[in-house]
């Protein structure tokens, strides 16, 4: 056989082996968002993006069952939600295009902060309270979390500059600042650093923050700093919390930086305080739910249980886990645009396909609270990771978030070799000429 018509075999085989990869993969891909009814439950939705990407088309919604019953749309991405009594609903957002406020960034400039939406407004959905302040980047900087401690008074979670603030009536009545325990960049602002994207008041006077970057949550108390890490760095490998190197840096050359171990909880999100010894996260960065205890005699947190599969789906970068009054958890499984109710055997008892990027979901009228049922052992089937194409996925997941939520590792290594099998298939014909 010479090299020419061996290339056009290549070819053919290449483009038969990619259009057969995607075909079958669709065609037997998981039904998702099947279980369950469409009547007797509410869930709100925060979703951060949407065909534009995750900082485009961000919207807030309310589910019936699995009947869209309102929409507002008015900011480029929403994040968390939290149903208030008065019906309103309070979220975090970020929109870009302000003509005024902007100092000191230049006109037009993104801003970032709080929103009170109510749904019932004449004319439909409406924002009607909104604090924001301007922020360098509509990237990395957003609020991603906020919290109404009572009225007139909300906690946030500022990404921006990298601390914790309680507003009160618009004006800022106390400050944690992460660089009183982590070690800082000289301008926050102008890198990824630590990526705070939560914090839940636990009592009258601690909080809980998720610092994503450093894969640790933290519960802070007014008045005295941090006293409690969940995830503390045990002196390993630091390399997960500097992956970019827009995250954590060893600014004062001690050769150490305050880095979790990612096998516990790498890049989570939206922890919920279930008791004084555990916690339930979305640990998003290992594609799983997991409850962490703490171990009585080390003062360890351990792995209690987790949750990696659903619908015959792995669960791809969840970014929120609420333990139910029933019993329950509601998980937003963010890559794969689904919301799923599970039981503490990973049954699925309720699930929902969305368009977009969710970011959040909270069932009303209860809301996240603190407090929860916990749980032990883990959840059935288990998800299977595979080295080098899980981390392949992700990243396809995240360049291009119209990836089919099919797609998985078997799919890319088809597509890998037939990308390789065309290249080979180019190189016999070019060397024929």
């Amino acid at each position: 056989m010479d090299r020419r018509t061996r290339g056009i075999g290549l070819l053919v085989a290449a483009v038969a082996l990619l259009i057969g990869t995607l075909a079958i993969g669709a065609a037997t891909a998981p039904q998702i968002g099947g279980a369950g009814t469409s009547k007797a439950t509410e869930t709100l939705v925060g979703s951060q993006g949407g065909d534009g990407g995750y900082h485009a088309d961000g919207n807030v919604f309310l589910l019936e069952g699995k009947a869209r019953v309102w929409n507002e749309n008015n900011a480029d991405s929403y994040f968390d939600v939290s149903p208030r009594e008065d019906g309103t609903v309070l979220a975090a957002f970020m929109r870009d295009g302000y003509e005024s406020g902007c100092d000191p960034y230049p006109a037009p400039c993104t801003k970032t902060g709080f929103r009170v939406i109510d749904p019932d407004a004449d004319g439909g959905p409406a924002v009607t309270t909104e604090y924001a302040f301007p922020v360098r980047s509509k990237t990395d900087s957003e609020v991603h979390d906020v919290e109404e401690l009572s009225p007139g008074e909300f906690l946030v979670a500022d990404m921006d500059r990298e601390r914790v603030v309680v507003i009160e009536d618009g004006a800022e009545k106390w400050t944690w600042n992460a660089s009183s325990f982590y070690d800082p960049p000289a301008d926050p602002t102008r890198r990824d650093w630590l990526h705070i994207n939560d914090v839940d008041a636990v009592d009258d006077d601690r909080y809980l923050l998720s610092v994503r970057n450093a894969n640790q949550l933290l519960v802070v108390k007014r008045g005295q700093g941090v006293v409690e890490v969940i995830n503390a760095d045990d002196g390993g490998n630091d390399g997960s919390c500097q992956v970019l190197d827009s995250e954590l840096i060893d600014s004062d050359d001690d050769g150490d930086i305050r880095c979790g171990d990612p096998a516990t909880l790498d890049h989570q999100h939206n922890p919920q305080w279930l008791d004084e010894g555990a916690v339930l996260v979305a640990d998003s960065g290992n594609d799983r739910i997991i409850e962490l205890h703490r171990n009585e005699t080390t003062g360890k947190w351990e792995p209690a249980w987790t949750l990696e599969r659903a619908e015959r789906l792995d669960l791809q970068w969840p970014r929120d886990a609420d333990r139910l009054a029933n019993g329950n958890t509601l998980v937003t499984d963010t890559r794969n645009s689904r919301l799923l109710e599970v039981a503490p055997n990973g049954t699925v008892v309720w699930s929902h396909r969305t368009p977009g990027i969710p970011y959040e979901a909270e069932r009303v009228p209860d809301g996240e609270h603190v407090g929860g049922e916990r749980y032990g052992g883990g959840a059935d089937d288990p998800g299977q990771d595979v080295p080098l194409l899980s981390a392949g996925r992700i990243v396809v997941h995240s360049l291009y978030p119209a990836t089919p939520y099919w797609f998985v590792e078997r799919h890319l290594a088809g597509v890998l070799v037939a990308l390789l099998m065309a290249t080979a298939g180019c190189a016999e014909w070019y060397r024929s000429r």
